[in-house]
């Protein structure tokens, strides 16, 4: 039977006698003879792939620096960010009932249209546990593109783009409904119904992929399909919003979401809680279930040790995940972004991607390999 530990002690054995001080962990990973790396890394081009590696440094006082890797980075060269963005729209959830007296992880409200009453801690902990589409888009009604992009400008979280759903049937209309807060001393706070901006266009590199697509009725179409008018994301900047949630004291006050610490830390538990901790099915939801460094690639339980704290997303192709790998015990602390496109035959929007046999297993043991490399 296959088994993480026993793989990740053989790894660890395999890297240090092979390891070359002149490379940094990123490079040993990537030139790693693992055909699931290798396979990729022999052809990377087609995939797309964009890496960040963080070293975490401690001082004698435990004060904490970061030192950079990167893999082919370039926020000019456009990939869809899929369910990344839900991990921003979740933490400016909070950071915005923060401005409202007597409200907090708790509140529930409706959305104009509903009776159903919601929960934002119930919501936020849905987007991480399982990625719900409909608790992001529920949480995102609450704030509307133009909050959220503004309060990522401010933070210096840029280039960042917000400008659609990812659910409902209408998913760009600018159009947000009225919501209605019920808060904890028992008065009640309407939130008009608001209408946003358009955002521009996108203009970067590799905005027109593939060379054809099916559209909303299933038809083929012979050209790019074009992502234009879609989320934009990059790596760098989705990397940097992670930094700000598990060390905001590195960043001036002005970076920092303003959470309270409260906030911060039921953030953080719910991006390290397993699917069936949060009462999800685990035969369905298994523990890699969004854990695609390391765990994608398994149904093995993650050991307890072990916590990742992370944001992943995947449509259209691509795959990403970003994430604060931990494990105490071992004394293995480090943080990760990627993304890889898998689209063999060029053609977006028929849901024929390549995810169980290239993209999985490239992050998984991606996540692994560095794992190994970390391990004391």
């Amino acid at each position: 039977m296959f088994s993480i530990k026993k793989y990740i002690s053989y790894v660890f054995i395999l890297l240090v006698s092979s390891c070359s001080t002149k490379k940094n962990a990123l490079q040993i990973a990537l030139a790693s003879k693992n055909p699931k790396i290798k396979t990729v890394m022999n052809n990377p081009e087609p995939h797309e792939i964009q890496i960040i590696y963080t070293e975490i440094l401690r001082d004698k006082e435990g004060k904490v620096s970061f030192k950079d890797f990167s893999y082919n980075l370039n926020s000019k060269n456009y990939f869809y960010p899929a369910s990344t963005v839900k991990f921003p729209i979740a933490v400016l959830a909070l950071e915005k009932l923060n401005t409202i007296p007597n409200t907090g992880l708790n509140t529930t409200y409706t959305i104009e249209g509903s009776a159903e009453k919601l929960q934002f801690s119930e919501e936020i902990s849905k987007v991480f546990a399982v990625s719900d589409n409909v608790a992001s888009t529920n949480l995102l009604d609450f704030l509307g593109f133009d909050y959220v992009n503004l309060k990522m400008k401010e933070k210096g979280l840029y280039p960042f783009s917000l400008s659609h759903r990812l659910s409902g049937t209408d998913p760009s209309n600018p159009e947000f409904p009225a919501i209605t807060l019920y808060k904890s001393d028992n008065t009640v706070v309407n939130i008009p119904s608001k209408r946003n901006q358009i955002p521009e266009a996108l203009s970067l590199n590799g905005i027109q992929k593939g060379n054809a697509y099916r559209d909303s009725k299933n038809k083929p179409i012979n050209e790019p399909f074009d992502f234009s008018k879609k989320n934009y994301y990059p790596l760098e900047t989705l990397h940097n919003t992670l930094k700000r949630i598990v060390f905001p004291e590195v960043f001036k006050k002005e970076e920092r979401f303003l959470i309270t610490e409260k906030d911060r830390q039921f953030i953080l538990y719910s991006m390290q809680n397993l699917p069936k901790n949060a009462g999800f099915d685990p035969n369905e939801f298994f523990d890699g279930y969004c854990k695609f460094f390391m765990f994608g690639d398994t149904k093995e339980d993650i050991p307890s040790s072990i916590k990742i704290y992370n944001k992943v997303g995947n449509a259209y192709g691509t795959m990403i995940d970003c994430a604060y790998i931990t494990d105490p015990e071992n004394k293995v602390e480090f943080m990760l972004s990627a993304t890889i496109l898998a689209n063999k035959n060029g053609v977006f929007n028929d849901n024929i991607y390549e995810y169980d046999s290239i993209s999985l297993p490239f992050l998984a043991e991606l996540g692994r390999q560095l794992y190994a490399i970390n391990k004391h």
